[in-house]
């Protein structure tokens, strides 16, 4: 291929990957007296609420997410006592829960009407409300911390695994405590992967629209949805999606420059199994404190969730609409492939240009793909389709607003600007483990071009290809916001319908696509688990 033609066709998929975020910027340029109006009136009535509810929400599941993940990385990776090997993999287990089904999973056992209280109400002769209501803000900081905490979980157990139990041995030898070892060595070195592991959390829960719909929170991903759907005002729907994408690139900057300040050297010529190495040893009272700390996030934010789904599952089991399910599923299950295939595609073209030629275009456009990942679902939906209305303004009869909004091409292109970066990111460290003498082997053998990716790289990226399209399938099986609203007609998926009937309140009809959900996502779970055993 000429090489004008590859950078053509560069700049062309860097294009389609950073549309949204072009769209929205090129709204404000019709900043006019009409849309100062609208800012104003949405300053004076809904603005606050949105930011002062995300903010709250924000400060608080940092707090949470934060404790939870470093007393758990702490323990497993400090410490020995019963049960520790059994809790390094099943802590990462509340991955595989969408925060949506354990917010439908909570609120149909703790609700008015749910099984607890109505049976804590007949038990002690009580009346009315007996458990503060689950549908509020406390109740989706609770659903967020079980459920975002292992993003915090895993980058500290990493960061804590490199050096601390060698430097925590040396603080012992020169006569520090166990409780200033771990204040004055354990938590400096998990303070970058803390900041880094939060601000990914907080990224999610920007993102969120099923948990912040069904429990009616105002946050700006919620609003972003009413100004589109409920106001019918593209204007106002942009304006608070570039609220949104602000506030996720700063949290973005944030959990970079964390990144970049997590470098731990590893000990060279010492046995990794040396006595000097060891975690400590708990017993008795100190044991069971370690294993309640560990056990308990397990409880409530995987085990739980799924025995509340059990529930109605197992009680409406002979009216549950077992052929509908297999169209939802199908659909999902078609989505997801297309999307994955796509994706991974994108992810090796990429990688493979950036290996062969690292100019700034290649890396550029690379860097822009990983973006994507970061860019909430509301954002993509308000980009895609800001650019769609103007078109279809101009040029009634192009038929663009069909393509986009009645078959799968808009909802597939809003799935390759979100999850290009899953892939390419697992593309990469397949390449950052390849080194670079093999390809220039090959082409002093005379292999450049296609077939080195075919005879060389392929055979080597092959797991790591494996591995990023199942992580995608299953990212797509499991999104809402823009699925909900950019998927065709009769095309209703696994997660479309389980966040619809849980509104509809027919919790017993939601239980199976949410626990198929469920098992879908354990499947990276696994593979993970898997990865961080091995030695």
């Amino acid at each position: 291929m000429p090489r004008w033609l590859a950078q053509v066709l560069l700049i062309l998929l860097a294009a389609v990957l950073v549309l949204p975020v072009l769209a929205l910027g090129a709204s404000w340029f019709g900043f006019d007296a009409a849309a100062q109006d609208v800012l104003a009136q949405m300053a004076q009535t809904v603005l606050p609420e949105y930011a002062l509810t995300s903010l709250l929400l924000c400060v608080s599941v940092a707090i949470g997410v934060a404790v939870v993940g470093v007393l758990t990385a702490s323990a497993v990776t400090l410490f020995q006592f019963p049960g520790r090997r059994a809790f390094e993999w099943a802590l990462l287990l509340p991955l595989a829960m969408p925060a949506y089904v354990v917010a439908y999973a909570y609120t149909d056992f703790l609700q008015f009407s749910g099984p607890l209280q109505t049976w804590l109400r007949e038990a002690f002769a009580l009346r009315g409300r007996v458990l503060p209501e689950v549908r509020s803000t406390p109740g989706a900081v609770w659903v967020f911390t079980f459920t975002l905490y292992p993003y915090v979980y895993l980058l500290v157990r990493t960061a804590l695994s490199e050096r601390a139990a060698q430097l925590m041995e040396a603080a012992r030898l020169l006569g520090a405590p166990l409780a200033r070892r771990i204040r004055s060595v354990a938590l400096p070195l998990a303070r970058p992967a803390v900041a880094a592991g939060v601000a990914l959390a907080l990224m999610e829960t920007l993102a969120d629209f099923g948990v912040a719909s069904y429990f009616g929170i105002q946050t700006f991903t919620a609003g972003v949805y009413k100004a589109w759907l409920v106001m019918d005002n593209r204007l106002a729907a942009a304006q608070l999606a570039t609220l949104l994408l602000l506030t996720v690139a700063a949290l973005l900057w944030v959990e970079h420059r964390a990144q970049q300040r997590m470098r731990f050297a590893t000990l060279r010529g010492q046995r990794a199994g040396s006595a000097e190495a060891q975690p400590v040893r708990l017993r008795g009272a100190r044991a069971a404190l370690a294993v309640a700390v560990c056990a308990a996030p397990i409880v409530f934010g995987f085990v739980l969730p799924v025995l509340f789904m059990l529930r109605p599952l197992l009680g409406g089991w002979d009216v549950l609409p077992w052929d509908q399910f297999v169209q939802w599923s199908r659909n999902s299950i078609w989505l997801a492939g297309l999307s994955a295939l796509l994706t991974t595609a994108i992810a090796l073209t990429l990688a493979f240009a950036v290996r062969v030629r690292p100019v700034p275009l290649t890396r550029g456009v690379a860097q822009l793909a990983s973006l994507g990942y970061a860019v909430p679902g509301a954002v993509v939906v308000v980009g895609l389709l800001l650019p769609v209305g103007w078109v279809q303004e101009r040029w009634p009869e192009a038929g663009v607003g069909y393509w986009v909004t009645a078959t799968a091409l808009g909802i597939v292109w809003a799935y390759l600007v979100r999850f290009t970066a899953v892939a390419l990111q697992s593309v990469q460290a397949g390449y950052a483990r390849m080194p670079a003498s093999l390809d220039d082997s090959a082409r002093m053998l005379g292999t450049t071009g296609v077939a080195l990716a075919a005879r060389v790289h392929w055979p080597l990226l092959r797991r790591a290809t494996v591995a990023a399209a199942l992580l995608v399938f299953v990212d797509v099986m499991k999104e809402l916001p823009a699925t909900l609203v950019l998927r065709p007609f009769n095309s209703d998926t696994l997660a479309v319908i389980t966040y619809n009937l849980a509104r509809d309140e027919r919790l017993g009809e939601a239980a199976l696509p949410a626990l198929t959900l469920v098992l879908v996502g354990m499947i990276p779970v696994i593979l993970l688990s898997r990865t961080l055993r091995q030695k």
